[in-house]
Formats: C-alpha cells, structure tokens, sequence
C-alpha cells in the first residue's frame, strides 16, 4: 500500500513575453502566487479532482489571464473558449471546445465528466450549458476590447492547474480564451489529450502554440512516457528537445505520482507558481 504524501501543487498563467511589459508581469506573478496559496490550502483539505476545477475558476475570473473573463476575441469579435479536465484516478478526459457567454467553462467541463459524451463543441457546448442552468455571461474586458480593435493577436495563453493530492491522485485541468484573432472556430490543445492528460503516474498541462502542443501530443506524451518509466524530468526534457528540434513555442507543468514538480519550455517565457507544502514560488 502506498504511504500518503505531502500534497503538491503547479499553476500557470501561460507563456509569452507581453513584449517586456514590466508592470503586466509582476500583476500576474502577484495573482499567481495569491491563486497558488488559495488553490493549495483547498488542495490540503479535499482532492487533487476538486482542487483543479477550484484553481482553474479562479484562474478564469481573473481578468489578467486570456481564460474565461478577459478571453481574447477571434477574427470575427467573438469569444470562444475551451477548457479541458482530466481525472488520472479515473483516467476520464472531459472538455468543451470553443463554448461562448459562460463565465467558467472549466465548471462545464466538469459537468460532462457524468455523461457519457465527455467533450462538446461550439454552439452545443453553449446550449448544452445554458440548459443545465449556467447563466449568459459575457466574458469580454475593457482591455481585450481594445486590443481587438488595434489587431493586437498574440501567439499562446492559457491557464493550467495540476495537483497531487495526500493520497497520490493526479488531477489537471486547462483552460483558454485561444490566441486572439484566430479563424473563427480554431481549436486549440487545452480541451485536447495533447495539452492537458493525467494518469495515475504523472499529470501535465501544456502552455504555447495550440498547433505545436497537438502536433507533438505534448501531455500525453510525457505521462505516457513516465507510466513506461522515464522520470518526470526525463520524459518532460525528452518532449522539450524534440519540440526544440522542430522550433516549437510551447511549455508544460507537471507532477508525478511520487511528487516531482517539474516545468520546463521550448522558448518564451511561462508564469508558473508552485506549492509544495513549505513554500509558494513564483516565476
């Protein structure tokens, strides 16, 4: 029987540079780390499962990160967001890609973790929402307004949560309002196996280019690779290398079921805070 362990947490705010904008960046490490500490002591108190659902809501409702409120708009002016949950316990993926006018969609995601039909797209998704009670919400900002009308698009950005919690069970769960001036409904990875996976050996969340996440089953991958008996750190800078090799922009957090953390990124940038019991670190 395997002994109980010291719960593990790792969060992120996405990857990407915000073109060196000082001020944006600490506002993000200060939210992070104020998530991380919130999301943890949860974590002490329930499962890994609640924990990430919990963290990736608080995520979505701040409006500093491109999930939930303060999602970025496609081409068209719309915003359309995916989130994607993964029990390792129960190895069950849900997720709803490209839903619109709800406030957390993580919450949808996890609603669909009871049917039989796991993931959802587009207008059902939304529909599908509605009818069980959510109600019309419009997450778009001031600031993501803005932007949209000034072209601004970026390349990556997401929010993702993986725990571990007192008794070894590994949850993760990945969030994203998408790039910003995409074709209007683009999927990206965050709803897929590629950005967000977990098992009973390990769980990742992936960060970056959509694209580039899903053509190298980024998440997948690397838990694939731990249950085969890699370490975290081997399978993650194993997937990193071959993502460099291809000049791939993307990053991934995670944690193993014997309580490695590990970060690790192609390119860029990652806002990432972690807690292992004794300490909050952000980056």
């Amino acid at each position: 029987l395997l002994m109980s362990i010291q719960p593990k947490l790792i969060i992120h705010g996405g990857a990407g540079s915000l073109e060196g904008n000082i001020e944006k960046i600490n506002h993000i490490r200060t939210s992070l780390e104020d998530i991380c500490d919130k999301t943890y002591t949860h974590l002490c108190s329930t499962t890994s499962y609640d924990a990430v659902i919990y963290g990736i809501k608080l995520l979505e409702d701040d409006p500093l990160f491109n999930a939930g409120t303060g999602s970025k708009t496609q081409h068209d002016g719309q915003i359309r967001m995916s989130a994607g949950l993964m029990d390792g316990s129960k190895a069950r993926f849900s997720g709803v890609i490209n839903i619109q006018n709800v406030q957390n969609p993580i919450l949808i995601a996890e609603r669909l973790q009871n049917y039989n039909h796991t993931v959802l797209s587009g207008e059902m998704a939304t529909k599908f929402a509605h009818e069980l009670g959510y109600k019309a919400y419009n997450p778009l900002t001031a600031e993501r307004l803005q932007e949209s009308k000034l072209n601004i698009v970026g390349t990556t950005g997401t929010v993702g949560v993986v725990a571990l919690d007192s008794s070894r069970k590994i949850s993760v769960g990945t969030s994203t309002g998408g790039i910003g001036g995409e074709i209007p409904g683009r999927v990206s990875d965050s709803a897929t196996i590629a950005g967000t996976y977990a098992n009973l050996f390990a769980g990742v969340s992936g960060t970056g280019i959509g694209e580039h996440i899903i053509n190298s089953g980024v998440a997948t991958k690397i838990v694939t690779r731990v249950e085969d008996g890699y370490s975290l750190k081997d399978a993650v800078s194993k997937s990193i290398n071959e993502g460099k090799s291809k000049d791939y922009h993307f990053g991934a957090i995670g944690i193993s079921s014997s309580g490695d953390i590990i970060v690790d990124k192609t390119k860029d940038t990652i806002y990432y805070a972690f807690s292992d019991g004794h300490t909050i670190s952000i980056f």
